[in-house]
């Protein structure tokens, strides 16, 4: 099979269900970022030794495959089954915040990026969530966008940043405290 069409070279894109869009559209900018997202947290567990978080930054990612699919998906023609994303998903993160929480130290003041390459690769991917979050969120002000889909990267860029907390932990390196200028 090529990866390439040829069919792009116009400047647009066919979504699931046919439909052909500009590659600005942003039902594309929001999956697309969710794609950046993906190749982040690929990152962020490539960047740390634990396997346990290893495997759930595994189960994240095809959570986002799912989620980009269904941002892929035109909501008017698709028929093509996508699989689902779940209540208990958003539940999971929760949970694994909640236990890293129960370890870390309580923050005082606002914490900066940085201080180990892996926290650093965590607080990007933080940072992109926030963005396909934002997005998603713009597009669903025009088109249907499942309500879960925002409220599970809502929550995961919240699991991000507890979790470059314990990297950061783990490794021992100090976090920098923001000290504001006044």
């Amino acid at each position: 099979m090529k990866i390439y069409t040829k069919k792009g070279d116009t400047g647009t894109t066919q979504l699931i269900g046919g439909t052909r869009v500009p590659k600005n559209h942003i039902r594309i900018e929001a999956y697309g970022t969710v794609d950046e997202l993906n190749s982040f947290i690929g990152l962020t567990s490539d960047s740390i030794d634990d396997n346990k978080i290893k495997d759930l930054l595994k189960e994240i990612q095809d959570r986002l495959f799912t989620i980009g699919s269904t941002l892929a998906s035109d909501p008017e023609k698709s028929n093509m089954k996508i699989p689902d994303l779940k209540e208990e998903d958003v539940v999971l993160l929760e949970s694994e915040m909640d236990k890293m929480n129960e370890r870390l130290p309580e923050m005082k003041s606002f914490i900066l990026p940085g201080g180990l390459a892996a926290n650093s690769i965590c607080h990007i991917a933080r940072c992109v969530c926030r963005r396909a979050e934002r997005l998603a969120v713009a597009l669903s002000e025009n088109e249907p966008v499942e309500p879960l889909v925002i409220k599970y990267l809502n929550r995961l860029s919240d699991y991000l940043f507890v979790l470059s907390r314990k990297i950061s932990m783990d490794a021992g390196a100090d976090e920098i405290p923001w000290k504001p200028r006044l």
